[in-house]
C-alpha cells in the first residue's frame, strides 16, 4: 500500500515539472520571457570580436587574435586599432564613428541599468576613441578609411591573415569631408560625457579633439564621398550630404561643453542645415531624426524654448513611423517588424527603436505626449513599441529566430563574417589565402566560430531569413545594428 503514495508523488511531480516546461516555454514564445541582460552582455561582447589591432590581455572573444599591426605604416602613422564595421576587414570611419557615438549616448542615457556591464560598455567605447584620437591627430586631416574595399571583398580571409590592400584615405583642407569628419567629432563629444566623472584627463583630451575636428568640418565643407568616391562608394556613400552631421557634431558639443557657441550655431544654422528633412530617418548616413530627438530634451526640461522647433520635427517622427497610422513613412512586416528597403534592416529597427525608447524617457520626465492626427502617442505606447522590436529580434518572431548569434536556441548558424566562418589562428595555424577562403564561404556548415552577441541584417519584409553566407545584406552583423542595442538592451533588463 506504501508504494501507490510514491506513485502518485512521482505523478503529480512529472505534471508539475511538465507544467513548469510548458509555462516557461509559452511565456519565452509570448515575450517577457527574455534575459535581456544575458543579451545585454553578449551584445557588448560582440564588440570584442571586432577589434583590429593588438588585442589587450583581457580579451576574451579567444577565436580572435591581432591584426593589420602595419595599419597606417604608409603614410608614417600609427593607425591600429579600431573596429571593422561587419563581416570584412575594413575600417570604415564613418559608420565607425557613429558606433562610437551611439554606443555612448546608450551609456549616458542607460548606463545606470547596464549594472556589472556597465564596465564592458565603457571599454567598447573607448576601443573606439583611442582609433578616434590617433586618424585625427594631424590637424585639419582625419584618416577616414583603412584597407581597400574592392581588394578585401575579392578575398574570405580571416583578419589575421591579411594580405590585401591597406590602402589609408584621409579628408583634408583640399579634399574635404564634413560628414564624416562632424560623426567623428560627435562621437568624440558624446564619449567625453562617458568618461567626464571617469577619467577626466581623457575626456578633456577627447572633447579638446572633438572642437578641433567640428572646425575643420565646419571651415572646410563638402561631402567625403565626392572628395573619395572610388574607395568609399557605393560602400558608405554619403547620399543624404553633410548637413546634418555639422547640426549632429554641434549637437553632441552644445551637450558636451554648455558653450553658448554651438547653442548659436544650431539656432543659426537649423533652416540652412535642413533640420527639418528627412525626419524618419535615422543612421550612420541620416541624423536628422537623432537631431531633434536628442535637442528635444532640453526642450521637454524647459530649458530651451529657442529649440522649440526641433521639438515638433521630434514628434513628427515620432507620428510618421507608429503603425497602423494611414501615412506611416516605415514598413511592418506580417511578424511586426520594422522595415526599409536597402539591407542590413536591423540596423533601422534598433536605431529608430533606440529613440522611440529615449524620447519616452523624455517626455515621461516632462509628463507629455505626442499628439498624432489619429492617435496620442504616450511614454507608455512608444516604449512598447520599442520592446516589441526588441522582442523580435530575440526570438518572438514567425520562424521563433533569436537574431542574436549565440542567444536562444535558434539563431543564425552561417552568418556573413570571415573571421567567424574561417578556422581560427589556433585551431588552424596555418594561413588560409585569399581564394583559399571560398569554399567556407560556399561551405553549407554552420561556422565554426561563433561570434556571440552579433546581430544580423535580419529577415526580410515577409519575415523570412535565408541562413546563409552569400545573402549578406540577411545574415551580416555590423556594428551600427549592435550599438543602440546596448541601450535598449540595458533598460529591458531593468524593466522588464
Amino acid at each position: 500500500m506504501a508504494r501507490k503514495p510514491l506513485i502518485a508523488f512521482l505523478g503529480i511531480f512529472r505534471v508539475t515539472v511538465f507544467l513548469l516546461w510548458i509555462f516557461l516555454t509559452f511565456r519565452q514564445v509570448i515575450g517577457g520571457g527574455h534575459d535581456y541582460h544575458d543579451a545585454l552582455r553578449k551584445s557588448i561582447l560582440f564588440f570584442e570580436g571586432q577589434r583590429s589591432g593588438k588585442l589587450p590581455p583581457d580579451q576574451r572573444v579567444k577565436w580572435r587574435s591581432d591584426s593589420a599591426l602595419r595599419d597606417g605604416s604608409a603614410v608614417g602613422r600609427d593607425l591600429t586599432g579600431g573596429y571593422y564595421d561587419a563581416g570584412d576587414n575594413i575600417k570604415f570611419g564613418f559608420p565607425m564613428a557613429f558606433t562610437t557615438t551611439l554606443l555612448s549616448w546608450s551609456i549616458i542615457d542607460f548606463g545606470r541599468n547596464m549594472g556589472s556591464e556597465l564596465k564592458n560598455a565603457v571599454k567598447a567605447v573607448k576601443w573606439a576613441t583611442d582609433y578616434l584620437l590617433k586618424v585625427t591627430a594631424v590637424p585639419n586631416v582625419v584618416y577616414v578609411q583603412l584597407g581597400d574595399a574592392y581588394s578585401d571583398h575579392n578575398c574570405w580571409e580571416r583578419p589575421e591573415d591579411m594580405d590585401t590592400l591597406r590602402t589609408v584615405y584621409k579628408i583634408d583642407g583640399s579634399h574635404p569631408g564634413s560628414d564624416v569628419a562632424g560623426e567623428t567629432a560627435a562621437a568624440l563629444a558624446a564619449a567625453s560625457i562617458v568618461f567626464r566623472s571617469r577619467d577626466p584627463a581623457y575626456s578633456r583630451l577627447l572633447l579638446n579633439r572633438a572642437v578641433r575636428v567640428f572646425d575643420f568640418a565646419d571651415s572646410h565643407r563638402g561631402a567625403y564621398s565626392n572628395s573619395l568616391r572610388s574607395a568609399v562608394c557605393p560602400f558608405y556613400c554619403d547620399v543624404n550630404g553633410y548637413q546634418d552631421e555639422l547640426l549632429w557634431g554641434a549637437v553632441w558639443l552644445h551637450k558636451a561643453t554648455r558653450r553658448r557657441r554651438y547653442r548659436e550655431y544650431i539656432v543659426k544654422n537649423e533652416v540652412i542645415l535642413h533640420a527639418g528633412d528627412t525626419i524618419n530617418e535615422f543612421g550612420w548616413d541620416n541624423k536628422h531624426a537623432g537631431i531633434n530627438v536628442l535637442i528635444s530634451k532640453e526642450v521637454l526640461m524647459g530649458r530651451a524654448e529657442y529649440f522649440e522647433s526641433f521639438k515638433h520635427n521630434a514628434d513628427g517622427f515620432i507620428c510618421s513611423v507608429l503603425p497602423g497610422i494611414s501615412h506611416s513613412q516605415v514598413q511592418y512586416s506580417p511578424g511586426g517588424l520594422i522595415f526599409k528597403a536597402g539591407g542590413s534592416n536591423m540596423q533601422h529597427v534598433t536605431s529608430l527603436s533606440f529613440l522611440f525608447l529615449a524620447y519616452s524617457n523624455y517626455l515621461s520626465h516632462a509628463n507629455k505626449v505626442v499628439p498624432c492626427d489619429e492617435k496620442t502617442a504616450s511614454p507608455a505606447l512608444l516604449k512598447q513599441l520599442a520592446k516589441r522590436q526588441v522582442d523580435y529580434i530575440l526570438g518572438d518572431n514567425p520562424l521563433r529566430m533569436s537574431y542574436m548569434v549565440g542567444y536562444g536556441q535558434r539563431y543564425p548558424r552561417r552568418i556573413h563574417h570571415r573571421g567567424s566562418s574561417l578556422p581560427s589562428v589556433q585551431a588552424h595555424p596555418a594561413r588560409i589565402r585569399c581564394k583559399e577562403g571560398s569554399r567556407y564561404f560556399l561551405s553549407p556548415n554552420a561556422n565554426p566560430n561563433v561570434h556571440v552577441g552579433a546581430v544580423v541584417g535580419g529577415p526580410n519584409v515577409t519575415d523570412a531569413f535565408p541562413d546563409s553566407r552569400p545573402f549578406f545584406q540577411e545574415s551580416e552583423p555590423t556594428t551600427y545594428i549592435n550599438a543602440p542595442l546596448v541601450g535598449l538592451l540595458a533598460y529591458f533588463s531593468a524593466h522588464p
